[in-house]
């Protein structure tokens, strides 16, 4: 099978790559970096320079491939427009890439759980179907999803909640920092119920996506079936890194009031960033779950990791590779 990644050097992208050179799949990967993209190339992946607004390389990344693996994402901008262009019409030019060569690639497309937007306590979503995203990216990646529900591809759209795992350096690494300091910050009191997959389990339930005609047409969560609070978090990040944390409780005036100023400076200076006020919008949610089972039944995935041995694992990671 010839497969093209896009965010192929990311932390997600890069796990999709190693899975598909270790079942001896062809790879092209669609880069931005030739220095972040040396190790790709070392391994065999074909390089084609550029990004989700060159429709020329688009085109040349795309031409002959079976599957599309379309992981790129911009996560952090510095206004609603500059995610919608990047995340929305960076997906519909990957479809007219694809649909450029002639042949009838499938075309799986890694959203996000903000697409849909929070669930009810105790109700995980499934899914599409009454989405409510609460953020600016929230609603960029339903607006990917649109689009690639109207074109005619063969596609499978995931929804991945918060992920972990080996080279994740921007969620979780923080929340380890904290907690080895004894004391990590909660959103809340700490009850927020949360979904989450390890990395290693998302990469294999994204190429089952590009395999399994079961999935055809459809949008599925992609977690463990664990449901878990955010205090529990904390408690399985302490425990893996063998300390006590005590929470250090947010209220949320505090939070909105710091992302609004955060969000203000960035927008005065254009930058780019995560932190803006309505990310508040996610934190005091009373949960972020999803349901899994319509994947688990129609593919046979099993996802390996709980949060108590896949966050174990990703200290170990983060010891060896000396970011602790």
């Amino acid at each position: 099978m010839r497969a093209l990644v896009t965010g192929a050097t990311g932390f997600v992208g890069s796990h999709v790559v190693d899975r598909l050179l270790e079942r001896g799949h062809e790879v092209v990967a669609l880069i931005r970096s030739p220095a972040k993209a040396q190790g790709l190339q070392e391994r065999g992946v074909q390089l084609v320079r550029g990004d989700l607004g060159d429709i020329p390389a688009l085109t040349t990344a795309a031409d002959g491939v079976d599957v599309v693996y379309h992981v790129a994402a911009l996560t952090g901008a510095v206004d609603e427009a500059e995610f919608l262009q990047a995340n929305r019409e960076g997906t519909a030019n990957v479809v007219r890439a694809a649909r450029a060569g002639g042949g009838d690639p499938r075309l799986v497309l890694i959203s996000s759980m903000a697409a849909g937007g929070p669930a009810e306590r105790g109700r995980p979503r499934q899914g599409a179907g009454e989405d409510r995203p609460v953020t600016m990216y929230g609603r960029s990646k339903l607006a990917s999803e649109v689009v690639v529900r109207e074109q005619p591809l063969p596609w499978t759209i995931l929804r991945p909640p918060t992920i972990y795992g080996p080279r994740d350096r921007d969620n979780f690494i923080a929340i380890f920092k904290a907690a080895r300091s004894g004391f990590s910050p909660v959103f809340g009191d700490g009850s927020q119920q949360l979904s989450m997959v390890h990395v290693d389990d998302l990469a294999e339930a994204i190429l089952l996506a590009g395999e399994s005609p079961a999935v055809l047409g459809g949008t599925y969560y992609t977690n463990h079936p664990e449901v878990l609070t955010s205090a529990e978090l904390v408690e399985h990040v302490g425990r893996a890194l063998g300390r006590s944390v005590r929470l250090v409780p947010l209220p949320e005036w505090l939070t909105r009031s710091a992302l609004t100023v955060t969000g203000a400076w960035a927008a005065a200076f254009r930058q780019r960033t995560i932190l803006r006020a309505d990310k508040a919008n996610e934190f005091y949610q009373a949960a972020w779950t999803g349901d899994p089972a319509p994947f688990i039944a129609a593919t046979g995935w099993t996802p390996r990791f709980d949060a108590r041995t896949g966050l174990a694992h990703t200290a170990e990671w983060y010891r060896t590779a000396g970011w602790l």
